[in-house]
């Protein structure tokens, strides 16, 4: 029995995407050795073991990618609210008994690790939705339906808003739209998301910069800025994304920096670990190895390095989407959509703030930047869309099969409708 049972896991296993592991294997590599030339010559010894801690953190990803690539994605149907409520409970436990660092709490201590359980909130959310909008009783008609859904990615975005993290908290937000589409909300619902959105960041922008040149004083833009929910620093980074030489000294110093090291690069690059930024500490070591590790990577590989970093992540996402296509239930392609847009905001945000075209947002690169947490939760939910890889090519593991993948009967809101 206990044979029969390996060999069945085996075989799962043998089914597996392999360009989606191919490529996850290579950027492992590469986060590990630009991790090491970004902290390498700095003088704290924490900073130096970096490179040391992500071989560990990533040997633990492996081992969940490989454990969820064998889990059966459809029972998360029965543990998806409890897995919600026990994040909320961490996030919860965050802001009374965690650890701060750099003006934030966002760490809580557990068995001697240091855990964030905002990005576990990712996971949380994810697969609870996947849940919702999986049910075949659930009118997604229903406005009803859709408002509790947003109650439900709210919650956990005002708990982590309060850290303050609101980088990782926005996150939630286009992968619960992106699942809403698929997962057949009317457009009309997700239409009056997009003009609201528009219109917040309209009259945010507004708030922050028409007080100034209308010449209010140092105490009304402070509360105005109260008012909005704003942090100084995250004003200051938004203000420094619209004008550059605003503060080039102070919030701008981290953009410009980035700006210079990706643009000195090249097309070949400076070398392994010569990328004058990142040695001479003009691109601050504290986060090249985290939020600007795409940095370190223009500067010492150019831009056939970066090219090579966006192909492989372009592989990721595009064998993610098309595990979505053919998945032959519902939660399998809700899970898999949700997975490849949280990597692709990632993705995109990193890469977009380290070249200027968007204000710095503190998230990290996916499989290269250094961090425990984000790294098992990254592998974690590729382990998902691996999971639902190998189950879409076995009709017997399915009680709804047919003869070809639901996704193929016309697109993926098409194929919804069928299930």
């Amino acid at each position: 029995m206990m044979h029969n049972q390996f060999m069945k896991r085996v075989h799962l296993f043998k089914r597996t995407c392999w360009p989606i592991s191919f490529a996850v294997f290579l950027l492992l590599i590469i986060g590990v050795l630009f991790i090491y030339s970004a902290c390498y010559i700095s003088e704290g010894q924490e900073v130096q073991s970096y490179y040391k801690k992500q071989i560990l953190w990533a040997f633990v990803g492996l081992l969940s990618y490989i454990f969820f690539s064998l889990f059966d994605y459809r029972r998360f149907k029965r543990i998806a609210v409890w897995l919600y409520a026990i994040c909320l409970v961490l996030l919860v436990m965050v802001l009374m008994f965690g650890e701060s660092r750099y003006g934030a709490t966002r760490w809580l201590m557990i068995s001697g690790v240091n855990v964030q359980p905002s990005e576990l909130m990712k996971i949380g959310v994810l697969i609870l939705l996947a849940r919702i909008f999986s049910n075949p009783s659930v009118n997604m008609k229903d406005l009803r339906v859709f408002l509790f859904s947003w109650f439900l990615v709210f919650i956990p975005f005002a708990l982590i808003r309060m850290q303050p993290d609101l980088g990782t908290a926005i996150i939630l937000f286009p992968v619960s739209f992106v699942m809403m589409f698929v997962g057949g909300v009317p457009l009309k619902y997700l239409g009056f998301i997009v003009a609201l959105a528009v219109a917040c960041v309209a009259l945010l922008l507004g708030l922050l910069v028409l007080p100034e040149k209308m010449g209010a004083s140092e105490e009304r833009q402070t509360a105005i800025l109260n008012t909005i929910g704003l942090e100084d620093h995250q004003k200051h980074r938004i203000l420094v994304f619209l004008n550059l030489d605003k503060d080039p000294l102070g919030s701008g110093w981290n953009k410009k920096q980035s700006k210079i090291a990706v643009g000195s690069g090249g097309a070949w690059g400076k070398g392994y670990c010569n990328g004058k930024q990142n040695i001479l500490g003009f691109l601050p070591r504290s986060v090249a190895p985290t939020d600007f590790i795409y940095s370190v990577i223009a500067e010492e590989k150019g831009f056939m390095g970066s090219v090579i970093v966006l192909l492989l992540f372009g592989t990721i996402i595009g064998f993610g989407m098309q595990g979505a296509i053919i998945a032959r239930d519902r939660m399998g392609r809700l899970l898999c959509a949700g997975v490849v847009t949280m990597l692709f905001t990632h993705v995109f945000v990193n890469i977009a703030m380290t070249v200027g075209l968007m204000p710095i947002t503190g998230l990290p690169l996916p499989l290269l930047s250094y961090g425990g947490t984000f790294m098992v939760v990254v592998m974690s939910s590729l382990g998902i869309v691996q999971s639902v890889f190998v189950r879409s090519r076995r009709s017997d593991n399915f009680a709804h099969s047919s003869s070809k993948p639901m996704g193929y009967s016309g697109g993926i809101r098409k194929g919804i409708r069928h299930v």
